[in-house]
């Protein structure tokens, strides 16, 4: 089906964004990437303009609220992703699931299913086996990885400032946020098109940026243009989007199965940790991604 298709370009391409984000923040930084990234983006969706207008005025205050939110969200998720392994973050990004799910639940007053509380429950699971690999003792992480025949072939370490505690919080966090933000798009998307949308967050997003690289003097490196991992970057994210918002326009389309293609970024993520970055540890996180995306599974899709 059309919206299958659609909903799997989503997917692939938010893991590939991952890919770009940290590629790109090797040659500029943190708010550099995200300003200009946000930039190409909004100049990219400027078409859009002409089927944006005539909202009613408390509309761009929910929009310009949704914005504030992804703002903060990807301040968070960038510079986490800047300190963390790619394959890594995109499996903590699955817990956007759980946490937009318990939002379903304390605001939207939604009741879970049996097969849904599993689910989640395998989630849990899946990030918990995670948590206690990246926590465990540094002296047995050391002795684990030392062998004496290829120590100067070792790929280097994650920036992680010695402790990942503080950037896995930052991911967890744009996690949450995503979260509220997704909440925010079901409310809204009630009442307006996905064309009003995404011009218009686009628009109030770029605006934050700005304010807050003019308040704060962060330096604009000339350099950042030159930079394609941001074109690249901001292209994927307009064709997700838009690939997204079509497959939400088919009526045949089923919001529970789209929830669970969308998640197969993680598995790009993952899989451009290994060939790209180098990274190790690839078998354990699939297998704890392989857990998680269980679960999903097991709460999106209808039993019987």
């Amino acid at each position: 089906m059309v919206w299958i298709l659609l909903t799997l370009v989503y997917g692939l391409l938010k893991g590939g964004r991952e890919i770009a984000k940290k590629k790109a923040m090797n040659k500029n930084s943190v708010m550099e990437v995200l300003l200009i990234y946000t930039l190409i983006g909004t100049i990219m969706v400027i078409p859009r303009a002409p089927h944006a207008f005539g909202l009613s005025p408390e509309y761009y205050g929910l929009i310009a609220i949704k914005s504030f939110v992804i703002f903060l969200a990807w301040i968070l998720s960038f510079r986490a992703l800047k300190h963390l392994p790619v394959s890594l973050y995109g499996i903590l990004d699955l817990s956007r699931v759980l946490l937009a799910t318990l939002l379903g639940v304390f605001v939207l007053h939604e009741v879970l299913k049996y097969n849904q509380i599993l689910g989640l429950a395998l989630v849990a699971l899946g990030l918990l086996a995670l948590k206690f690999r990246i926590f465990r003792p540094k002296a047995k992480k050391e002795e684990e990885s030392s062998d004496p025949s290829d120590s100067d072939k070792k790929a280097p370490a994650p920036d992680t400032e010695g402790n990942p505690t503080k950037f896995i919080l930052m991911a967890f966090g744009s996690c949450l946020l995503n979260a509220i933000s997704g909440l925010m798009d079901k409310i809204l998307m009630k009442s307006i098109s996905g064309a009003q949308l995404q011009f218009w967050y686009m628009l109030f997003l770029l605006l934050f940026y700005l304010v807050y690289v003019l308040v704060t003097r962060t330096k604009i490196s000339s350099s950042v243009w030159k930079n394609g991992w941001i074109w690249i970057l901001a292209l994927m994210f307009v064709i997700g989007d838009a690939a997204l918002f079509a497959a939400n326009g088919i009526s045949s389309s089923r919001v529970t199965v789209m929830t669970l293609i969308k998640q197969s970024g993680c598995f790009v993520t993952i899989i451009g940790g290994k060939f790209v970055f180098h990274e190790k540890d690839i078998g354990y996180r699939l297998f704890c991604a392989a857990i998680i995306f269980c679960g999903i599974m097991l709460s999106v899709l209808p039993l019987g």
